[in-house]
Protein backbone atom coordinates (compact mmCIF):
# COMPACT_ATOMS: atom_id res chain seq x y z
CA UNK A 1 0.00 0.00 0.00
CA UNK A 2 1.08 3.86 -1.38
CA UNK A 3 1.73 6.46 0.99
CA UNK A 4 -1.69 8.02 -0.70
CA UNK A 5 -3.35 4.73 -0.35
CA UNK A 6 -2.85 4.64 3.29
CA UNK A 7 -4.28 8.19 3.40
CA UNK A 8 -7.60 7.64 1.93
CA UNK A 9 -7.85 4.35 4.54
CA UNK A 10 -7.24 7.09 7.15
CA UNK A 11 -9.64 8.90 5.50
CA UNK A 12 -11.92 6.71 5.37
CA UNK A 13 -11.53 5.35 8.54
CA UNK A 14 -12.30 8.45 10.04
CA UNK A 15 -15.38 8.98 8.08
CA UNK A 16 -16.78 5.76 8.91
CA UNK A 17 -15.75 6.83 12.93
CA UNK A 18 -18.26 10.16 12.80
CA UNK A 19 -20.71 8.62 10.61
CA UNK A 20 -21.17 5.87 13.53
CA UNK A 21 -21.58 8.60 16.43
CA UNK A 22 -23.46 10.59 14.47
CA UNK A 23 -25.84 7.54 14.40
CA UNK A 24 -25.51 7.12 18.10
CA UNK A 25 -26.15 10.78 18.90
CA UNK A 26 -29.34 11.00 16.32
CA UNK A 27 -30.76 7.82 17.98
CA UNK A 28 -30.36 9.12 21.38
CA UNK A 29 -31.61 12.30 20.14
CA UNK A 30 -34.55 11.25 18.76
CA UNK A 31 -35.55 8.79 21.61
CA UNK A 32 -35.25 11.53 24.40
CA UNK A 33 -37.17 14.52 22.29
CA UNK A 34 -39.68 11.77 21.34
CA UNK A 35 -39.92 10.66 24.30
CA UNK A 36 -40.52 13.99 26.20
CA UNK A 37 -41.28 16.28 23.98
CA UNK A 38 -43.17 14.48 20.53
CA UNK A 39 -40.35 16.09 18.57
CA UNK A 40 -37.70 14.61 15.89
CA UNK A 41 -34.64 15.59 15.58
CA UNK A 42 -34.99 17.84 12.65
CA UNK A 43 -38.31 19.37 13.98
CA UNK A 44 -35.99 20.52 16.92
CA UNK A 45 -32.71 21.18 14.69
CA UNK A 46 -35.52 23.86 12.56
CA UNK A 47 -36.77 25.20 16.09
CA UNK A 48 -33.61 25.84 17.44
CA UNK A 49 -32.83 27.79 13.93
CA UNK A 50 -35.59 29.61 13.94
CA UNK A 51 -34.89 30.02 18.02
CA UNK A 52 -31.71 31.75 17.07
CA UNK A 53 -33.34 34.96 15.16
CA UNK A 54 -34.24 36.71 17.77
CA UNK A 55 -37.69 37.81 17.03
CA UNK A 56 -36.73 37.75 13.07
CA UNK A 57 -37.83 35.13 10.46
CA UNK A 58 -36.07 32.92 7.86
CA UNK A 59 -36.93 32.35 4.03
CA UNK A 60 -37.62 28.75 3.92
CA UNK A 61 -33.79 28.12 1.55
CA UNK A 62 -32.31 29.26 4.92
CA UNK A 63 -34.15 27.28 6.60
CA UNK A 64 -33.62 24.15 4.26
CA UNK A 65 -30.11 25.02 4.74
CA UNK A 66 -29.58 24.77 8.31
CA UNK A 67 -31.80 21.07 8.87
CA UNK A 68 -30.07 20.27 5.71
CA UNK A 69 -33.12 19.34 4.00
CA UNK A 70 -34.05 19.34 0.34
CA UNK A 71 -36.50 22.51 -0.42
CA UNK A 72 -39.50 19.91 -0.76
CA UNK A 73 -38.83 18.22 2.46
CA UNK A 74 -38.76 21.20 4.33
CA UNK A 75 -41.97 22.84 2.97
CA UNK A 76 -43.45 19.33 4.22
CA UNK A 77 -41.68 19.89 7.24
CA UNK A 78 -42.99 23.22 7.85
CA UNK A 79 -46.54 22.22 6.79
CA UNK A 80 -46.77 19.86 10.09
CA UNK A 81 -44.83 22.22 12.23
CA UNK A 82 -48.02 25.01 10.92
CA UNK A 83 -50.44 22.09 11.61
CA UNK A 84 -49.47 21.82 14.85
CA UNK A 85 -48.97 25.49 15.80
CA UNK A 86 -45.45 26.37 16.48
CA UNK A 87 -44.64 28.15 13.22
CA UNK A 88 -46.21 30.16 10.92
CA UNK A 89 -45.24 31.42 7.34
CA UNK A 90 -44.90 34.86 6.07
CA UNK A 91 -45.01 36.28 2.53
CA UNK A 92 -42.53 38.71 2.03
CA UNK A 93 -43.88 42.50 2.05
CA UNK A 94 -41.38 43.19 -1.53
CA UNK A 95 -40.71 39.34 -3.18
CA UNK A 96 -44.19 37.63 -3.44
CA UNK A 97 -42.27 34.61 -3.93
CA UNK A 98 -40.30 34.91 -0.59
CA UNK A 99 -41.85 32.89 2.23
CA UNK A 100 -40.52 33.51 5.56
CA UNK A 101 -40.73 31.03 8.66
CA UNK A 102 -41.08 32.42 12.38
CA UNK A 103 -41.76 30.52 15.28
CA UNK A 104 -45.38 30.80 17.50
CA UNK A 105 -44.99 31.11 20.94
CA UNK A 106 -45.76 28.31 21.02
CA UNK A 107 -43.09 26.90 18.98
CA UNK A 108 -41.30 28.80 21.38
CA UNK A 109 -42.37 27.17 24.73
CA UNK A 110 -41.78 23.75 23.47
CA UNK A 111 -38.45 24.70 22.20
CA UNK A 112 -37.47 25.90 25.70
CA UNK A 113 -38.74 22.81 27.16
CA UNK A 114 -37.40 20.74 24.76
CA UNK A 115 -33.48 23.11 24.60
CA UNK A 116 -32.30 21.35 28.03
CA UNK A 117 -33.37 17.79 26.94
CA UNK A 118 -31.34 17.89 23.74
CA UNK A 119 -28.39 19.70 25.35
CA UNK A 120 -28.30 16.79 28.30
CA UNK A 121 -28.41 13.91 25.90
CA UNK A 122 -26.32 15.41 23.53
CA UNK A 123 -24.13 15.68 26.63
CA UNK A 124 -24.97 12.44 27.70
CA UNK A 125 -24.30 11.01 24.99
CA UNK A 126 -20.92 12.00 24.29
CA UNK A 127 -19.59 11.15 27.44
CA UNK A 128 -20.56 7.54 26.71
CA UNK A 129 -19.12 7.46 23.83
CA UNK A 130 -15.94 9.10 24.57
CA UNK A 131 -15.11 6.10 26.70
CA UNK A 132 -15.07 3.78 23.75
CA UNK A 133 -11.76 4.14 22.09
CA UNK A 134 -12.85 3.98 18.54
CA UNK A 135 -14.93 7.29 18.88
CA UNK A 136 -12.81 8.94 21.81
CA UNK A 137 -10.64 11.07 18.99
CA UNK A 138 -13.67 11.88 17.20
CA UNK A 139 -15.56 13.53 20.50
CA UNK A 140 -12.26 15.20 21.74
CA UNK A 141 -12.52 17.04 18.19
CA UNK A 142 -15.73 18.04 18.54
CA UNK A 143 -15.23 19.16 22.02
CA UNK A 144 -12.20 21.52 21.08
CA UNK A 145 -10.55 20.12 24.18
CA UNK A 146 -9.43 16.45 26.10
CA UNK A 147 -12.30 15.26 28.04
CA UNK A 148 -11.33 13.00 31.15
CA UNK A 149 -13.02 9.49 30.68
Amino acid sequence: MGISDDAVEIRARGWRTLAALHGIIDAELERALGASVGLSVVEYTVLDALSRQDGWHMRMQQLARAAALSPSATTRLVTRLEDRGLLTRILCADDRRGIYTELTPAGRALYDRAHPIHDETLERTLGDAVTQPELAPVVHALQGSSVDA
